[in-house]
C-alpha cells in the first residue's frame, strides 16, 4: 500500500484523500489481481497492466472411456422446434424491413449483379488483419523425454507447481512408434477449443448462459474444480504468480449480474481457500463500468458472449428491479450467420458443427467481428472459410457472404437468435443452507412487526432459484429497465447516460475503481 513520504505532515487518511487514483494503482497495483468471469471467456490481470489476458473459459480433460461425447454440453443441446424456425423467419423479415434489403425468400428485383451494395473489403483495415487467419489443430502430446525435463526447469524458474501436471501418467498403447508418448492431462483456453474431435478428450464450460453449468452430467463439484484448475492454471502460466507468492496477492473478483449468492460465495471459496489469495472483494459488473466511467448514475448494457445484461445504477448503488437479463449475446450472432449463409446457398458443402467442433465457432466469431455491422443497404463480401475435417490440415473455400448486417438485429429481434437451450441448474443448487437469509421465518411478533409474514420477503437478495431471464429485445429492455426506476427526474437522468460496455472495456473500468482502501478490512465487511 503506498504511504505518505517520511518529511510529509500529512496523516493516511488525508494521503488518500490528496493522492491521485492513478498513483496508487501504480504504487500497489503490483498486487491486486483483478478477476473478471464470463461464459465464454475469463479475463485476468493486475491492476498495473493495461490490457488483461482473455483466456476462453473452458478445460479439455483426458478420458479413458470410450463412447464419450468430446464436448459435454452435446448432452444438454436441444434441436430447434418448427415454431422457432418460423419465428425466425418472421424476426428476419422485420430487420429486413428495416434495413431496406429483401426478405428472406424474396430475391432482389433488379438481380443480384445490380443490387445496392456496401462492400466492406479493407472497411475495417483492424479486422481486415485477422479475417483470413487460419486455425490449427492442438497437438495433445507431449514427448516423453521433454517433458521430464522441463518440469524441472519450469519449478526451478517459477516455482510452477502445475507444469508437473502437463505429464500425465497415460500412454498411447495403440501403436508401438508412439509408446513414449503421453497425452496431457488437461489442457486450458484456446488450445482446448482446437483439439480435434477424434482425440480422447472431453471439454468442459464451468460457466453457461451466466451460470455455473450445473447438470446431471456436470456435477457441481466437478464444475469449482475446473474453474479453480483454469484460474490455477492463469495465475502460473500467464501472470507467473506461484501459489507460495499468491498469500501477498488480493484479488478484486468481478461477477455477472447473472450470479447469484451461491455461485458468488462458491467463487470466494475457490480464490481464498484453493487459490491462497490473502483476501478477495467481490464487484459488480454494472458497478465497475459505472465508477469507471466517473459517474455515479447510469443505465448500463452489457453485452457478453451468451448473455446481454441491463441494470440502471443511482449513486453508486445497482437498482435491483431494473435487471434485466436477456439469453442471447455474442455467440448466438455467429450462428445466426452461419444460418443465413446456409439459407442462400453461400455457405461452402463442408460440415461445419460449433457444438462438436469449437474451433468452427473461432472461425465464425472471426468472420462475425471482421464483416458483421449494422448499417442500412445490402452488405455482402467475399471472404475465405475453413474447413476443418478431423485430424485434417485446414481448407481454404472463398466464397461471397451476404446479409451480414441481420445478425446483429438478432439483439434486437431475439427470435432471430436461435440458441441453445440448457436446462437451469438443479433448484437445489441454490439453496445455501448456512445462509439465514433463506430461511422464511414465520414470526409473529403480537399484532406488530411484520404481521406474520416471512421475515425476509422483503430482502431483496439471496435468491432460491436462477434470476429470470427476458426473452425480449435489447431496445426493449432497456426502456423497460430505466422505466422500472420509478422517479421521473431519475428516469430522465438514465435516459441520457446509456453506457454501452464489452468485456475488455469494462476489465479496464475495474482496474480504474480498484479499491484503494485496506483489502483486507474490506472482506471482513
Amino acid at each position: 500500500m503506498a504511504k505518505p513520504k517520511p518529511n510529509s505532515h500529512l496523516s493516511w487518511q488525508d494521503y488518500l484523500k490528496t493522492v491521485a487514483p492513478t498513483q496508487i494503482l501504480s504504487e500497489r497495483g503490483a498486487n491486486l489481481v483483478v478477476i473478471n468471469l464470463g461464459s465464454a471467456n475469463v479475463r485476468v490481470g493486475l491492476a498495473m497492466d493495461e490490457k488483461p489476458f482473455n483466456v476462453p473459459n473452458c478445460i479439455a480433460r483426458y478420458i479413458t472411456q470410450s463412447g464419450k461425447p468430446t464436448v459435454v454440453d452435446q448432452m444438454l443441446n436441444t434441436e430447434v422446434t418448427t415454431n422457432q424456425h418460423v419465428d425466425r423467419e418472421r424476426a428476419y423479415n422485420s430487420a429486413a424491413s428495416l434495413l431496406k434489403i429483401p426478405f428472406l425468400d424474396e430475391s432482389s428485383s433488379s438481380g443480384s449483379a445490380s443490387r445496392k451494395m456496401g462492400r466492406i473489403d479493407g472497411y475495417n483495415q483492424a479486422s481486415t488483419i485477422k479475417k483470413d487467419s487460419v486455425f490449427t489443430w492442438t497437438d495433445v502430446y507431449e514427448d516423453e523425454k521433454i517433458s521430464l525435463a522441463s518440469p524441472a526447469e519450469t519449478s526451478a524458474d517459477k516455482g510452477d507447481a502445475s507444469a508437473s501436471e502437463a505429464v500425465p501418467d497415460v500412454t498411447d498403447s495403440k501403436d508401438t512408434s508412439e509408446s513414449k508418448r503421453k497425452y496431457r492431462k488437461m489442457i486450458f483456453g484456446e488450445e482446448a477449443l482446437k483439439i480435434s474431435p477424434k482425440e480422447p478428450y472431453c471439454l468442459y464450460h464451468p460457466i453457461r448462459r451466466g451460470h455455473f453449468n450445473v447438470s446431471p452430467h456436470y456435477s457441481a463439484q466437478r464444475v469449482c474444480e475446473d474453474l479453480t484448475a483454469i484460474l490455477d492454471w492463469i495465475l502460473l502460466e500467464k501472470l507467473h504468480i506461484t501459489h507460495k507468492e499468491r498469500f501477498s496477492f488480493h484479488a478484486v473478483i468481478v461477477v455477472p449480474e447473472t450470479f447469484d449468492t451461491r455461485e458468488i460465495k462458491e467463487m470466494l471459496t475457490i480464490v481464498l481457500g484453493e487459490l491462497y489469495f490473502n483476501s478477495a472483494v467481490v464487484h459488480q459488473e454494472g458497478l465497475s463500468a459505472v465508477f469507471g466511467n466517473g459517474l455515479t448514475t447510469a443505465c448500463i448494457v452489457n453485452i457478453g458472449a451468451q448473455t446481454s445484461t441491463v441494470v440502471c445504477v443511482e449513486d453508486g448503488v445497482s437498482l435491483p428491479n431494473t435487471e434485466k437479463i436477456l439469453p442471447f449475446g455474442g455467440e448466438d450472432i455467429c450462428r445466426c450467420l452461419l444460418w443465413i449463409q446456409r439459407h442462400y446457398q453461400k455457405w461452402p458443402q463442408i460440415n461445419t458443427d460449433v457444438l462438436a467442433k469449437p474451433i468452427d465457432m473461432l472461425m465464425l466469431n472471426q468472420l462475425k467481428e471482421s464483416f458483421c455491422e449494422i448499417r442500412a443497404g445490402e452488405l455482402e463480401t467475399v471472404a475465405t472459410v475453413h474447413s476443418y475435417e478431423e485430424g485434417m490440415p485446414a481448407v481454404p473455400h472463398k466464397t461471397n457472404l451476404t446479409s451480414l448486417n441481420v445478425p446483429p438485429m438478432g439483439l434486437f429481434y431475439p427470435n432471430l437468435l436461435v440458441p441453445e437451450i440448457f436446462p437451469q441448474p438443479p433448484r437445489q443448487w441454490f439453496q445455501d443452507y448456512e445462509n439465514m437469509l433463506e430461511d422464511t421465518w414465520n414470526m409473529d411478533f403480537g399484532g406488530g412487526g411484520n404481521m406474520g409474514l416471512p421475515m425476509w420477503d422483503s430482502f431483496a437478495f439471496s435468491p432460491s432459484k436462477p434470476k429470470k431471464e427476458e426473452k425480449i429485445g435489447l431496445a426493449e429492455a432497456i426502456t423497460s429497465s430505466i422505466l422500472s426506476a420509478g422517479r421521473i427526474d431519475l428516469r430522465r437522468k438514465l435516459f441520457s447516460s446509456i453506457q454501452l460496455v464489452d468485456p475488455e472495456n469494462l476489465f479496464f473500468y475495474t482496474l480504474k475503481f480498484s479499491p484503494c482502501t485496506s483489502l483486507k478490512s474490506c472482506a471482513t465487511m
